[in-house]
């Protein structure tokens, strides 16, 4: 069993992570001095120039969304109505392994890549992690996008399904404000997109895939065979 999660399951997010920190490199120490890199900034900055009270109060509240506690928070509520609806495993560990996942390359790529954040205003604190990629941004994309995929394979009615990748804007919405408050460059918050739907995509491959059978230890095996008898 550990064998097979370690195959399909960690390997590829630690191929994710490699492609990650080569992208960090590229951005930070090949192509920094190359365009689009050299102008991705003038964004920023035009953004702060026409900050004002109501988008101020709106990009805080959006920037609050992809925040850590709110996320685990949401993941969590969403894992388990969704495991008292359906009565299965395979939905609410697909969603935290989403989450999970992203986190972790999120947090390793920060602890190889050094990238300061733009140079303008910052109108939050500042964490101790790297500026690439947006943490915010890419719990977002895995939580949402990892929802909005969920419920477009559950909901039965057409227009239910197309509603439900409505959710997609939610990271959209937290990317944009995470550049509003000057907290990332643009090249983050596009790194974490990409970093958010692989991690849906190996886990709704893996996990929601009814064909991947997983091996069941033999202690369970026989635990089942003498609750049946």
């Amino acid at each position: 069993m550990i064998a097979q999660i370690a195959k399909r399951l960690l390997l590829p997010v630690a191929v994710l992570f490699g492609v990650m920190v080569g992208l960090g490199l590229l951005v930070t120490r090949v192509l920094d001095h190359t365009w689009p890199f050299t102008v991705e900034d003038d964004l920023n900055r035009g953004l702060e120039a026409h900050r004002e009270a109501p988008l101020n109060v709106i990009s805080e509240i959006l920037s609050l969304i992809g925040s850590t506690p709110v996320i685990i928070a949401v993941t969590g509520v969403a894992a388990f109505l969704l495991h008292l609806k359906l009565r299965t495993w395979r939905e609410p560990l697909y969603l935290c392994a989403a989450v999970s996942a992203q986190a972790l390359v999120f947090l390793f790529t920060t602890l190889v890549i050094d990238r300061q954040r733009p140079t303008v205003h910052r109108m939050d604190d500042s964490p101790p992690t790297s500026s690439f990629p947006s943490g915010h941004t890419s719990a977002a994309v895995a939580l949402y996008v990892g929802l909005a995929l969920l419920l477009f394979t559950l909901l039965r009615r057409t227009w239910a399904k197309r509603l439900a990748w409505l959710l997609v804007l939610v990271p959209v919405a937290v990317a944009f404000a995470r550049m509003y408050r000057g907290m990332h460059h643009p090249s983050d918050v596009t790194a974490s997109f990409l970093n958010g739907v692989t991690c849906v995509l190996i886990m709704s491959r893996e996990i929601l895939n009814r064909a991947v059978q997983w091996a069941v230890p033999q202690r369970l095996r026989t635990g089942n065979r003498r609750i049946a008898h």
